[in-house]
Order: C-alpha cells, then structure tokens, then sequence
C-alpha cells in the first residue's frame, strides 16, 4: 500500500484526490496540508511514500516546499500536479527535486500510474512537460546575464521600480527596461516575478542579495 500526502490550497481539490484514492485498496491517504510550509510539517512527521504537490499556494509555495524537504532529508517522492506547465514552473520544481510534474487535467488512470511510479523512484512527466524539457535540453545554452544584468536584477528583486532601479545605476529608465528584456530572454520567463524566481533557482541572486 501506497501512503499519500496531498497539498493543495483549494479544499474541492484535496477532496476530490482523496475520494480518487481513498477508495483504492493499493493507497492510503495519510493526511492533506493547504500550504507548503505545513506540507514539510506533515512530511516530516507522516513519512508518506509519495507527495502530491501543488505549486502555486499561499505563503511557502510548491517548490519552496520541496526544497525544504529536500534539505531537512525527508525521503517522501514529490509528484508536482498543478495546471501550469511553463518554463518558469517546470524547472525550478524539478531542479528542486521533484520526482515528477503532471497536470491536474491528467486522466485518473494516469495519474494512478503516475503515483506507483513516483513511489517506485521513477521520473513521471506529462507529455506535454516532458516535450518542453526536451527543448530546453536541444535549444543551445543561453548566454549568462551581465554583470549590468544582474545588478538591474537585484534591485528588482528588492522591491524597486524601473525608475528607481535607473536612479539607483545612474542610467535611464529605457535602458533598465532593455536590461529587463534581456533578463526575461536568457531565463526564459516573461515577467519580474517569474525573473526573480529564476535567478534564485539558478544561482545569480541569493537570499541575501
């Protein structure tokens, strides 16, 4: 039997996972949290064999999550299910140390499959995940941000404007915009918040920056 963990901020979510699995001799749903921070409390103390994660929740989000429970050596496998699928997703939760990435539109037998894997030690990706990891593997490496780039980041990351930002660095607000364009291109995301996301998952910004 294949205990569960299941993490979702939405209770029709977690309700309708654990009716899915409740009633099925090969799981046993051990216990249900809204948020990652009370995800790694319940982990830490349940030893589930398997995690279903969400991502986007209040306070300590999914991949927070699941680098903390990677940190503190909890060995519960994290299958990440949520309804998003882009890059700025995908990739900090599988470099955080998910075991797999389904979407929440993935068929009940697929997602049963996808459990026993995950429990097993193996990776499970949705299709359409699994095309997108593919093409960032084939595309080239992209370049790493300029030291301007970054500086631009940080401050960002601080809370600053793009006009703040420019008065900080003595340059114009147009070009703190390009520095921006940049950003988002080398990291492959399309807004600031995702461009700090991944500059931390990536080593350019630290948490003391």
């Amino acid at each position: 039997m294949i205990s569960l963990l299941i993490v979702d901020d939405h209770p029709v979510v977690r309700d309708g996972l654990r009716g899915m699995f409740g009633t099925d001799p090969r799981f046993e749903v051990v216990g249900e949290a809204g948020d990652g921070a009370e995800a790694v409390a319940a982990a830490e103390h349940l030893r589930p064999d398997v995690i279903l994660m969400d991502l986007r929740m209040p306070g300590t989000d999914g991949v927070a999550a699941i680098r903390e429970l990677a940190k503190r050596g909890v060995p519960s496998r994290v299958l990440v299910l949520t309804t998003y699928d882009t890059d700025s997703h995908v990739l900090p939760a599988i470099e955080a140390g998910a075991t797999g990435y389904l979407l929440k539109e993935a068929p009940r037998e697929e997602l049963v499959r996808a459990v026993e894997a995950a429990a097993r030690g193996q990776a499970v990706l949705s299709p359409t995940v699994a095309t997108r990891l593919l093409g960032q593997v084939r595309k080239p490496a992209p370049a790493p941000l300029s030291q301007r780039e970054r500086e631009v980041l940080e401050l960002i990351a601080q809370g600053s404007t793009n006009r703040e930002a420019a008065k900080r660095l003595h340059i114009s607000e147009t070009t703190v915009k390009t520095h921006l364009l940049h950003v988002y291109a080398k990291l492959g995301v399309n807004d600031r918040a995702a461009a700090v996301a991944a500059a931390f998952s990536r080593g350019y910004l630290t948490p003391r920056d």
